[in-house]
């Protein structure tokens, strides 16, 4: 039975399979939620068989969550034709690998140790990664350029079910996940309060992809969907105060954005984004931005003000210094 699994794979289109080392025991089942544990090594179909990646190098193995929208699909079907302990080479098709340069880039940001939340935050819209013209690795963006065959060199080391390990937040149910949220959002609020404003902003995003995950699944504009969209706001608001903090203006500027061209009567996205403006001197924006927000939340009268006595005493200092800057060349 098992031989028939192997070559049920091998008539796929687009796949060759060739066993290097033999396994144990029965082919897992591989269920949803199932964690898979494994090494690949990824070649070029060149006469030097290029390598692109090696999880041995990185030193840590490979995990899947199995019908976690993982973005390399076609491994959890090569791994679904393995048993504990095989090594198998799969020859695949370009029909299998065109999105392989992006789930490659995300990898090897988590080996660096860059956030690799922020991989799952962008994967949400593939197209987003389309947009960027360079994936910031060469090699990478000449197989974007021009997708091509790649063997992939799999060795399965362990496959758990759902109950026996500790899920991380993204390989919950949608149930589990929207239990999490307010979880990450007090995680989040603490510690802003006691100043770790990065660590804040990763508990901030976590529960923002907590909720985008279940939100894809609801229907735009409907009434869970929006329920869903306001937790988020919520959350990316709270988010961007640690990048006001964290000095990032533009970001600040992108998020509110973003939220204010879809919901129009938020005033804390007015007031954040207001905020952003006056750091990098845009004047006429910033005041724009307060004005909205007394305009949608009268009660902030005392708070806007503030903003901008701080707002005309650094346009007074920023016209000094270029007067300043101007004398000296005239």
């Amino acid at each position: 039975m098992a031989d028939m699994q192997d070559t049920m794979l091998l008539g796929m289109e687009g796949i060759k399979k060739t066993i290097l080392h033999g396994g144990t025991g029965d082919i897992p089942k591989l269920i949803t939620g199932a964690k898979v544990t494994f090494h690949f090594r990824t070649q070029l179909c060149d006469d030097e068989r290029t390598v692109i990646d090696d999880s041995k190098v990185v030193g840590t193995p490979m995990e899947v969550v199995i019908g976690n929208m993982f973005k390399l699909d076609i491994w959890e079907t090569l791994l679904s034709s393995m048993r504990i302990g095989e090594v198998a080479e799969f020859w695949c098709d370009t029909i299998h690998t065109g999105i392989y340069p992006l789930v490659s880039k995300s990898m090897r940001r988590i080996a660096e140790g860059k956030d690799p939340v922020e991989w799952q935050m962008h994967t949400c819209g593939m197209a987003n990664m389309f947009a960027y013209h360079s994936l910031g690795y060469d090699d990478l963006d000449e197989l974007m350029k021009e997708p091509q065959p790649l063997y992939f060199v799999l060795e399965m080391l362990k496959v758990q079910q759902p109950s026996e390990y500790d899920r991380e937040t993204w390989a919950l149910s949608d149930g589990e996940r929207l239990k999490v949220v307010p979880v990450l959002h007090g995680q989040g609020n603490k510690l802003y309060k006691q100043g770790h404003y990065q660590l804040a902003g990763q508990k901030y995003k976590e529960g923002i992809i907590c909720i985008k995950n279940v939100q894809m699944k609801e229907k735009a504009w409907e009434a869970p969907w929006l329920k869903l969209e306001k937790m988020a706001n919520t959350l990316t608001l709270n988010y961007c105060q640690c990048l006001l903090r964290m000095e990032e203006y533009y970001e600040v500027i992108e998020h509110t954005s973003d939220i204010i061209n879809q919901h129009p009567g938020v005033a804390k996205a007015f007031y954040l984004r207001g905020k952003a403006h006056m750091e990098v001197w845009n004047e006429a924006e910033a005041r724009q931005d307060f004005s909205r927000v007394l305009d949608l939340e009268p009660g902030m009268k005392k708070a806007i003000k503030r903003e901008l006595a701080v707002l005309n005493m650094r346009m007074e200092e920023k016209n000094q210094e270029d007067r300043n800057k101007y004398k000296g060349m005239f």
